[in-house]
């Protein structure tokens, strides 16, 4: 006596499902999870900005943009920050031909620049705190210097992370690892210099012309 086994309607086509998933490449989902990270930085520096186009003409009877803003100076600081971000291109552009002795070498050269960007910001923070005109002065000085202070705590971050690519570098050469975290670096580097132009444009040029 034979048995027939009868196949369930709708199982004519079955529909197969891979519980096992695929490989992904080492480091393949860094480039997305540090611009989701960037984005987040931009919502901060949003808010900054925000607040300081609210509070930006609030002098309480203090000294504004005219008295206070050395635009020679600024402009001088801003070059080095846009020439760091041109030789950190030169570094990557070195990266990518492996050569790493080049990169290093362009890597130090962005470092001081950036260094050097810092000199002359804490230089300016001095200057105006000397003169009287610290973050408690005036609600204007108290959204300045937490807009370009937190623009500078962020650079300083970055120059630690460069130096600490450097080193991981110079023991490990140019290896697929430290390839993605220059790119990561470039990125937050290029970054800050975007977020910076907005400060120099929006900050010093319209407060010096109001």
């Amino acid at each position: 006596m034979s048995t027939k086994t009868q196949t369930p309607p709708g199982a004519e086509n079955p529909v197969y499902y891979d519980l096992d998933e695929h490989e992904h490449p080492p480091g393949a989902s860094t480039m997305l999870g540090f611009w989701l990270y960037l984005m987040s930085d931009c919502l901060i520096f949003a808010m900054l900005f925000a607040s300081y186009g609210v509070y930006g003409g609030s002098y309480a009877g203090g000294p504004g943009p005219k008295e206070l803003f050395d635009l020679p100076l600024v402009a001088l600081n801003t070059t080095m920050l846009l020439l760091s971000s041109i030789t950190y291109g030169f570094a990557m552009l070195n990266a990518d031909e492996k050569n790493t002795s080049a990169t290093l070498r362009w890597l130090g050269i962005t470092g001081l620049f950036g260094a050097a960007f810092l000199a002359i910001e804490l230089y300016e923070f001095s200057h105006l705190i000397h003169e009287g005109a610290g973050p408690q002065r005036s609600a204007f000085l108290s959204a300045f210097f937490t807009l370009v202070g937190t623009h500078g705590l962020h650079v300083t971050f970055g120059i630690i992370w460069l130096v600490t690519l450097m080193v991981q570098v110079a023991r490990r050469g140019l290896e697929p690892a430290n390839v993605r975290r220059l790119q990561c670096l470039s990125l937050f580097w290029h970054f800050l210099d975007v977020i910076w132009i907005g400060v120099f444009t929006f900050v010093y040029l319209l407060g010096v012309l109001r």
